[in-house]
């Protein structure tokens, strides 16, 4: 599986890196808002790991975007945001 990991703190990048290629997972690291969006545009990945808050356009921009050009690949959404409204919107923007 090709999974597409959209995360600007290099910490966390590499962390979800390494631990989903020890599963055997090939994995592609964006770390902006745009850098992902374009890898998701281009490529065809599984699943895409997407942070919320990134330099450029933000995660929610991204997966809107995404769903509006008819991206079906399956997104988790990865943030530290914790309050009810952020999970709805996430959820009503295509995760």
């Amino acid at each position: 599986m090709r999974l597409l990991v959209i995360e600007d703190e290099a910490k966390v990048a590499r962390a979800l890196k390494e631990g989903l290629e020890s599963e055997r997972y090939a994995v592609v690291v964006a770390k902006t808002g745009e850098d992902g969006f374009f890898h998701a545009s281009a490529e065809v990945f599984d699943l895409i790991v997407l942070d919320l808050m990134l330099p450029g356009r933000d995660g929610i921009e991204v997966l809107t975007t995404l769903r509006r050009h008819g991206t079906q690949t399956p997104v988790l959404i990865l943030t530290a945001k914790d309050a009810v409204e952020d999970r709805v919107l996430g959820l009503d923007s295509g995760a």
